[in-house]
């Protein structure tokens, strides 16, 4: 009799700070974690109209940036950021997003947390969002 083992799915996708691989001279791929992790950071730093043919993608976390650094402002984030999470990011199980307000460094400390589908450990992405301008 054969036996049969389930796999789990490899998500893979390039790297987008376009490194070459030393052999190959190719872009190297991010896979697993760390593809979904760059996909999520993407989503949620992609403004409305941003990419073209796909302009509804993305979430309007820049803009928000801009207002009065307060509660109310996080509140916001924490909207925009479970929104664009849920709705474009298919292979994760949002489980818990924290916004911070940051007074002293003028932006905000987020912490998302998430399941991969078919994985059991959660995972964690810290990012610091301040406007630029």
């Amino acid at each position: 009799m054969v036996q049969t083992v389930a796999r789990k799915p490899d998500f893979s996708d390039l790297d987008l700070d376009f490194i070459a691989h030393p052999t190959t001279k190719d872009v190297v791929r991010k896979t697993g974690e760390d593809a979904i992790k760059r996909s999520v950071r993407n989503l949620i730093l992609t403004n409305h109209y941003e990419r073209p043919f796909r302009s509804y993608l993305g979430s309007n976390v820049r803009k928000v940036l801009f207002d009065n650094i307060n509660p109310m402002t996080a509140t916001t984030l924490i909207n925009f950021i479970k929104e664009v999470i849920i709705n474009y990011e298919p292979r994760v199980s949002l489980t818990n997003v924290d916004v911070s307000v940051s007074i002293d460094n003028n932006g905000f400390d987020v912490t998302i947390s998430y399941i991969i589908l078919n994985r059991s450990q959660p995972v964690t992405i810290k990012l610091f969002l301040e406007r630029i301008r």
